[in-house]
C-alpha cells in the first residue's frame, strides 16, 4: 500500500511545480534538474550547465576554459572565511570574468550572467540535494543561475518552528559542514505554509532572518500554501532575482548583506523619481536602516549615470563621519581613496567644480550665505541626499543650498515623527514622498521594538514627612502589607529622593515607581529609555542613578567621547569635566573604549532586559 506523503513533501512538491510551471499558469518557469540526494559530487559550480549556457551566448571554448579556472579559484575557500570567498566569485559574478586567452591577447570579459537579457540566463532548481566534504547535509531545494548555485531553500511542515529551519542554513555554512558549496550562494531562504518566508544571505545570523510578505495580499486567492507560494514566486521571479543579486548585495566590513522588503522598494521608488529628475522625502521611521539605504540608491546612481555626482549633507558631524564608513565598507568609495568629507568652506567649492571625487559629504554649515560671493562652478550632475532632512530643511542655509546646486536633484531622508508644520515645510522643499515605512509597519515587521509613550506629571511639592507617607499610600492602595513592606525596603533611599528639592530626583524615584508597580515593567522583560534634554543632564542621571539600588541596570548612551586634552583648560566645577570624570570614572571599565561600553550596553539592553532596564541618552546621540 503506497504510503501518504510526509506533510513537508508535499509542500516541497508543491512549491517545485510553482517554480517550475510557466509564467502563463503563475509559475516561473525553472527549469528542474531532478533528485539529486544520490547524485554524486554535487557543488556550487555546475561546470558542464555553466559551459553550455556560456557556449549558447557565444563564447569561445577557451574564452570557457580561462573564465571557469578563474571562477574555480575565486570560490576555493580552503584556509579563507566564507566571507572572503563570497566576496571573490561575486565581484565575478558582478562584473565578469577578465581573461586572456594567449599570449599578447586583449583581456576580454566573460560575463557569467546576462543582466541585462533574463531570458538569456538558465535559471534551474535541484530537488535534495546532498552535500558532502564535511558532515552531510541535504537542503530542500538549491535555485540554480548557469550553473552556479546562487539560493538554497528549506522547507519546514507547519508544526515545526521555521526558527531550525535558519539554524539549518546557518550551520550548513560552517566549516565542519558545507562551507564551500556557499561560495556562490547570494541567498538563503526557509519556509513553512503556517509561518510564510524567512530570507537572508550568506552570514547572515539568525535575528537578521526577514520576511518577504506578500506585495498583493488582497489578490490571494486562498489556495493552500498561500503564505509561503506568493511571496517565494514573488522574490525569485527572474528578473527580480537577477536585480537583487546585481543591484542589492552589499559587503560591508565583514557582514555581506540584503535588504529588507522596505528598502527594496524603498530603493525601486526612488530610482523611478531620480529617472524623472525629480525629488522628494523618504519616509522610514528610525531604525529601520536608512543608511543602508542611501548606499544602495548611490551604488544604482553612480553605475547608471556617467554624469552622477552625490553630496550627502547632514548636520552633525557624527553623522557625517558614519555615512563615509558605510559608504566606504560598502565600496561605494574605494578602499584607497581620499576621504569624500568636506572640511573648509573653500575646498567645498573647489571640489564641486572639479569633475572628482563623484560622492561628497558635507555638513550643512558649510552652505552657510555669504551673499558676498559669487555660487562655485559645479561639474556634474548632482543628487543631494540631506539626512534628517526635517532638521535642514528651512532658512538662509537651504537656499543658499539650491543656489549653488541650481538644476540638483534633492532626497530628503528622515524618519523622526514631523509635527503639522514640519510635515508641510518638508513637503515644500523636498517635494512629496517617494516611499514611506511607518512605525507600526516596523513593529510588525520585528525591525524595531514597540515603544509606549505616557505623558507624566512628576510630583514637585513633596517635601514633608506627611506629604511623602501621603503619596507612598496613594501610590501602592491596591497593595497588601507585605507587598508595602517589601516595596518600602525596596525603596531605602525613596524619602531621601523625594525630600531632596531637585526635579531630577523625583524623576528618578518616579522611575524606580514604575519598575516596580508597572506589570509590563516589573517583569524583568520591560525595558525604559530616558531621554535627556543634554549630555551633561544624561550623565548627571546616571550618576544620580549610582546612588541607588537601581544603578546597577542603568547605562549611558551619547555622542561624547572623552578627551583629556579637551579638557586640560577647564576649571574642575565645569560642565565639560563633569562629563569627562562620569566617563572615566564611572561608566568606563580600565581600558574600554566607548565604542566597545555603548556596543555592549545596547546589546544588553536588547538582549538581556533583566540586567539593563533603563537607557539614557540625549536626543542626538
Amino acid at each position: 500500500m503506497t504510503q501518504p506523503l510526509r506533510p513537508e513533501r508535499v509542500t516541497q512538491n508543491r512549491v517545485v511545480q510553482r517554480l517550475a510551471a510557466p509564467g502563463s499558469d503563475g509559475g516561473l518557469g525553472y527549469r528542474v534538474l531532478g533528485d539529486w540526494h544520490q547524485r554524486e559530487k554535487n557543488r556550487g559550480i555546475e561546470t558542464a550547465l555553466l559551459r553550455d549556457n556560456l557556449t549558447a551566448r557565444g563564447y569561445t571554448p577557451a574564452q570557457i576554459g580561462a573564465a571557469l579556472q578563474k571562477l574555480e579559484t575565486a570560490a576555493d575557500s580552503t584556509g579563507i572565511t566564507l566571507y572572503a570567498a563570497n566576496l571573490r566569485t561575486y565581484q565575478l559574478l558582478r562584473y565578469g570574468v577578465p581573461v586572456q586567452t594567449g599570449a599578447g591577447q586583449a583581456h576580454e570579459t566573460v560575463h557569467l550572467v546576462d543582466w541585462a537579457n533574463p531570458e538569456a540566463n538558465d535559471f534551474a532548481l535541484a530537488e535534495e540535494v546532498t552535500l558532502k566534504g564535511g558532515y552531510q547535509r541535504r537542503p530542500d531545494i538549491v535555485l540554480y543561475l548557469n550553473g552556479l548555485a546562487i539560493a538554497v531553500v528549506e522547507l519546514k511542515r507547519s508544526s515545526v518552528e521555521l526558527a531550525d529551519g535558519v539554524r539549518q542554513l546557518i550551520t550548513n555554512q560552517e566549516e565542519i559542514f558545507n562551507k564551500s558549496f556557499f561560495s556562490t550562494v547570494q541567498l538563503v531562504l526557509a519556509g513553512s505554509d503556517s509561518q510564510g518566508l524567512r530570507y537572508g544571505t550568506t552570514g547572515t545570523p539568525e535575528q537578521f532572518f526577514v520576511e518577504w510578505k506578500d506585495e498583493d495580499p488582497k489578490a490571494a486567492d486562498g489556495s493552500p500554501g498561500v503564505l509561503l507560494d506568493r511571496p517565494l514566486v514573488q522574490l525569485c521571479n527572474k528578473a527580480r532575482l537577477l536585480d537583487l543579486i546585481r543591484n542589492f548585495i552589499i559587503f560591508d566590513a565583514g557582514q555581506k548583506k540584503v535588504p529588507r522588503q522596505h528598502q527594496f522598494f524603498g530603493v525601486k521608488a526612488a530610482q523611478e523619481r531620480m529617472a524623472r529628475r525629480e525629488g522628494g522625502v523618504i519616509w522610514h521611521t528610525q531604525g529601520s536602516g536608512k543608511s543602508i539605504l542611501m548606499v544602495l540608491i548611490a551604488k544604482w546612481l553612480l553605475e547608471h549615470d556617467p554624469d552622477a555626482r552625490i553630496l550627502v549633507i547632514t548636520d552633525r558631524d557624527e553623522l557625517d563621519k558614519q555615512i563615509e564608513g558605510v559608504m566606504r565598507n560598502a565600496g561605494v568609495i574605494g578602499t584607497d581613496s581620499a576621504s569624500p568629507r568636506i572640511t573648509s568652506r573653500a575646498e567645498f567649492a573647489q571640489k564641486l567644480a572639479a569633475a572628482t571625487p563623484r560622492l561628497l559629504c558635507a555638513l550643512i554649515h558649510k552652505f552657510e550665505p555669504d551673499l558676498t560671493g559669487a555660487a562655485p562652478k559645479v561639474q556634474g550632475r548632482f543628487y543631494v541626499f540631506v539626512d534628517e532632512c526635517h532638521r535642514t530643511q528651512g532658512g538662509d542655509m537651504n537656499k543658499q543650498m539650491k543656489r549653488w546646486l541650481e538644476g540638483a536633484v534633492f532626497i530628503g531622508f528622515t524618519g523622526t515623527p514631523l509635527l503639522r508644520r514640519d510635515k508641510q515645510m518638508t513637503r515644500d522643499v523636498f517635494g512629496t514622498y517617494i516611499h514611506t515605512y511607518k512605525f507600526h509597519q516596523a513593529v510588525a515587521d520585528k525591525v524595531v521594538l514597540d515603544l509606549k509613550y505616557e505623558a507624566r506629571d512628576v510630583p514637585q511639592q513633596l517635601l514633608t514627612p506627611e506629604k511623602i507617607d501621603a503619596w507612598f499610600e496613594q501610590k501602592t492602595k491596591n497593595l497588601n502589607r507585605y507587598q508595602k513592606s517589601v516595596l518600602r525596603g525596596r525603596w531605602a533611599t525613596l524619602e531621601k529622593l523625594m525630600s531632596a528639592g531637585e526635579r531630577k530626583q523625583r524623576i528618578i524615584a518616579n522611575i524606580i515607581e514604575d519598575f516596580s508597580l508597572k506589570p509590563r515593567l516589573d517583569n524583568h522583560r520591560g525595558t525604559a529609555i530616558l531621554v535627556a534634554a543634554s549630555i551633561y543632564d544624561a550623565c548627571h542621571y546616571f550618576r544620580l542613578f549610582q546612588n541607588t539600588s537601581f544603578g546597577p541596570y542603568c547605562g549611558v548612551i551619547t555622542s561624547y567621547e572623552p578627551n583629556h586634552n579637551a579638557i586640560s583648560r577647564e576649571p574642575p566645577n565645569s560642565d565639560e569635566r563633569y562629563k569627562f570624570d562620569t566617563y572615566t570614572l564611572h561608566v568606563l571599565k580600565d581600558g574600554q573604549t566607548t565604542k566597545q561600553y555603548e556596543d555592549e550596553t545596547k546589546r544588553r539592553f536588547k538582549d538581556e532586559p533583566a540586567n539593563l532596564k533603563l537607557l539614557g541618552r540625549h536626543p542626538l546621540s
